[in-house]
């Protein structure tokens, strides 16, 4: 967990944080960009989401749209929200397809009952814990939040909001006020012996809870960029899933293990996996 020093939530309230400098990072940066969209593929793979079927998410916090454009790309429609006008004038300029509204989540989310299929959140939630003026307490924010985003999700639905946690306490407030909402559902952490690549992930179930995903482990990605890279253009990201021949050996294995991450039931690996098999007569 980081420092005090370094949080950004320590140096002024987001909207005016996220000013056009932090905007433009958010769209030139390409390691920021492939951090960012990292973090939602692994959002959207502990959303469990149904297979072959678009779904319609909500995305509180979406900035720049960097969120939005991998859910775009992965066949569902998203609607962000987010309290940075710069941060949203940057979207609109990148001609995102969501629609996107400017809303503070601490005064809730404005949407009708059973309005989603699911919400990701990437680096927003912890925002709330934070009071910039004396009318903010964040335990009634975070309150305000987690029930109003509750009743706009379809029952059954989960909701994935990726975060950085200062300490155990404020993961505590964060996690109690979204079970007082409703929510059941835990903290998945991935890579936990990891300073670096260490993430934590609040999975929350709007229906009968059910077995948390595990988190993932080992060695990060050894091959990550050490070095920011600024450009005119927004770099692209395309999944290494995306070059396999669908329906071959390494595509079934990619989906299987992909599977596993969910924390879904899977079938071990043998050697006919994959396997072609001849047609009957």
């Amino acid at each position: 967990m980081a420092s005090r020093r370094r949080r950004p939530e320590y140096c002024g309230p987001p909207e005016l944080f996220y000013n056009e400098n932090e905007a433009r990072k958010y769209v030139r940066n390409s390691r920021m960009i492939d951090i960012q969209t990292k973090m939602t593929e692994r959002a959207l793979e502990l959303l469990c989401l149904p297979e072959g079927q678009p779904s319609y998410l909500l995305d509180i916090g979406c900035g720049s749209g960097l969120s939005g454009d991998y859910i775009s790309e992965e066949g569902h429609y998203w609607v962000g929200i987010d309290i940075s006008s710069a941060m949203l004038d940057a979207a609109l300029d990148r001609d995102t397809e969501g629609d996107l509204l400017r809303g503070d989540m601490g005064q809730g989310v404005p949407f009708r009952p059973g309005s989603f299929d699911g919400c990701i959140s990437i680096s927003a939630v912890q925002w709330l814990c934070n009071a910039n003026k004396k009318s903010d307490v964040p335990a009634r924010r975070l309150y305000c939040f987690f029930s109003t985003l509750y009743s706009a999700l379809v029952r059954g639905a989960r909701a994935v909001l990726q975060l950085y946690p200062e300490n155990s306490e404020q993961l505590e407030l964060i996690t109690t006020q979204a079970t007082r909402a409703g929510f059941t559902g835990g903290v998945v952490v991935d890579y936990p012996n990891s300073a670096k690549a260490k993430k934590f992930y609040l999975c929350l179930f709007s229906g009968p809870s059910t077995s948390l995903p595990q988190g993932l482990t080992g060695n990060p990605d050894a091959d990550q960029a050490s070095e920011s890279i600024f450009t005119s253009e927004r770099a692209p990201y395309k999944k290494a899933r995306r070059d396999l021949v669908k329906k071959s050996r390494e595509w079934v294995l990619e989906k299987k293990e992909r599977h596993r991450r969910q924390g879904k039931e899977v079938r071990p690996d043998t050697q006919y996996t994959g396997r072609k098999r001849k047609p009957r007569f």
